[in-house]
């Protein structure tokens, strides 16, 4: 090895000599890298560097950590990463899989950090690059996750890798609403792998965010051709609302249920939902409700919801949130009226708002931002409470606050593509954060779109979601829910009243120009037309109902739940009075 009494000429040619007698000389790859670095030779040092990642592959110890993580023993997998990093703490390669492992249990910011060193360590190691991109993407950084998927795209590298770094992009782009694009990209990757049933169904899911819904129906059926008994398809289809299933549809769910070998958890789940829609709309609702009800009995098992987490927040909300409370902190925060925020339970109407809203000259309709919870929840961990973000908003300090709001504007800037001044933030629970967004942004406005508790908590039980809304796959955690969010919103009407304005849907659907005139005067808007119009909207609709508001109002939904009554008893008792209340307190 080179010593440190040696030229740099001389340490080259010796590093130069060893790995030439030794090709699979990881450290010796490593030292020369950096040596040729600081030799100024680039090119060189890039491909020193990406040698000793290839070696390492080679070397027992590695193979055995590689084992494991292919395994999942996750525990055995970190021993060995640690024992190697310790001996060797440039292994770019193993630091690349220390990252992998601290993603793989939701340490984001932990893989974030190894991955930056593996990558500061060997700036050529591709994969390290694409796991950073996808990391940053799990982040929601999603400015960064296309920064480091165009820094891949100018490295080039193999198809393969070309290919997974599209489809990643491809995702991201959905994120930031880039949808044409996405939808651009999808067309050539169908075109390269044709039988890639899942990139079928994510081409399907942009078609029908951007309204080419006939086209977002193909794709579906396309990557049900490729894999029949994959369930998130079949829901997939069920979930644009507007397909009905035929008999051979029908038989061909509930083969692939019965399917030998037996489908995955996800895959019956899926199915069961799926088949759950397909008899409802046969007006056969018994065995609609058997299949709701395994679907959502595999989901709740899943996610082990439990409903005192939200009722305690919901108290402690109300003995925090106080008039003066809200008067100590008048003019904080950042004063910006941009946002919108319309916010409530899912399946209450907020997406018919949301469309009503951006059909309107002034009005950007973006998507459900997922920023708001993300800056509360990291605060509460700043401050040593995970999840205790009531407690650490009591402690902000006027400058934090105004921080905070700065800080969500900037975060969705990259959701707003037309410059107008104002944009809409329509996720749900954000109802959960009412008072936090007060204090952040007191010059946003809050809209909340409700509507019958039998509607729209039946509504949710027939609904899988993507992602989150642990409460949905239970009728008694559904029902205590929305008891809570009306509980929270009524007192919020009470400390700063007019301050949220409340869309109930039964009146929109009822009078919607007189509801529609009422929205935009609370947001201090003039009324224009094109919000009765909002059907001819063509922008893209991310959400469940995407179909529904491409359509003029309707009453499809209302009173959807009566042919269930008979198995709604747990609903009902949960919700309590809240059924007939529900209306009552209206802005």
């Amino acid at each position: 090895m080179a010593t440190l009494s040696e030229t740099p000429a001389e340490a080259l040619a010796r590093l130069r000599a060893v790995v030439a007698r030794d090709p699979r000389n990881a450290p010796a790859w490593r030292m020369l890298g950096r040596a040729l670095r600081a030799a100024g030779e680039e090119s060189e040092a890039a491909e020193a560097e990406m040698t000793a990642v290839r070696a390492t592959a080679f070397e027992p110890e590695m193979v055995a950590i590689a084992g494991a993580m292919l395994a999942n023993d996750l525990p055995r997998a970190e021993a060995g990463l640690r024992a190697r990093l310790k001996a060797q703490p440039t292994d770019a390669a193993a630091i690349r899989l220390m990252a992998e492992l601290a993603a793989r249990i939701g340490r984001y910011g932990d893989a974030e950090t190894l991955l930056r060193r593996a990558l500061e360590l060997a700036p050529g190691f591709a994969v390290a690059r694409a796991n950073l991109a996808l990391v940053l993407n799990r982040q929601q950084r999603y400015a960064e996750a296309l920064a480091e998927l165009d820094a891949l795209s100018l490295s080039g590298g193999d198809a393969q890798d070309a290919s997974a770094n599209a489809m990643l992009r491809a995702a991201v782009l959905g994120r930031t609403g880039d949808y044409e694009e996405a939808a651009t990209l999808y067309a050539q990757l169908v075109q390269a792998f044709p039988r890639h049933a899942r990139m079928w169904m994510s081409y399907g899911h942009v078609l029908k965010t951007i309204g080419r819904q006939d086209e977002a129906i193909a794709a579906y059926r396309t990557a049900i051709a490729c894999q029949g008994d994959l369930g998130e398809v079949w829901w997939s289809l069920a979930n644009l609302k507007t397909v009905r299933f035929d008999d051979a549809d029908v038989a061909a769910m509930e083969q692939a249920l019965a399917g030998d070998p037996e489908p995955t958890e996800e895959d019956r789940l899926h199915l069961h939902f799926a088949l759950g829609k397909a008899y409802g709309d046969r007006d056969e609702p018994e065995p609609s409700f058997r299949h709701y009800a395994q679907g959502n009995a595999l989901r709740s098992a899943q996610l082990g919801y439990d409903p005192a987490g939200v009722a305690a927040q919901v108290d402690q909300a109300i003995a925090t949130f106080t008039p003066a409370f809200f008067a100590a902190r008048a003019g904080q925060g950042d004063p910006a009226p941009d946002p919108v925020f319309v916010l409530g339970l899912p399946r209450a109407g907020s997406t018919l708002v949301e469309q009503i809203l951006s059909s309107h000259s002034q009005v950007e309709g973006t998507m459900e931002l997922p920023d708001i919870p993300a800056l509360a929840l990291r605060e509460a961990r700043a401050m040593g409470s995970p999840r205790d973000w009531i407690a650490a908003s009591a402690k902000m300090r006027p400058e934090q606050l105004a921080a905070l709001g700065a800080e969500f504007l900037e975060r969705t800037r990259v959701q707003r593509k037309t410059g107008k001044p104002f944009y809409i933030d329509k996720l749900p629970n954000n109802w959960v954060y009412a008072g936090f967004i007060h204090l952040i942004l007191p010059n946003a406005k809050i809209v909340d779109a409700r509507r019958h508790p039998l509607d729209c908590c039946f509504s949710n039980f027939r609904q899988h979601f993507a992602k989150g809304q642990a409460f949905a796959y239970d009728l008694a955690h559904i029902g205590r829910y929305y008891a809570d969010y009306v509980r929270a919103m009524d007192h919020l009407d009470r400390v700063l009243p007019g301050r949220v304005h409340r869309v109930i849907h039964e009146r929109l659907l009822e009078d919607p120009e007189a509801e529609v005139r009422a929205l935009l005067a609370y947001l201090g808007l003039p009324f224009e037309e094109a919000c009765l119009a909002f059907h001819a909207n063509t922008r893209a609709v991310r959400t469940a109902s995407s179909e529904q508001v491409r359509r003029p109002i309707n009453r499809d939904g209302v009173d959807a739940w009566r042919p269930y009554e008979k198995w709604l008893d747990p609903l009902k008792h949960a919700l309590g009075d809240v059924t007939e209340s529900y209306a009552s307190n209206r802005v």
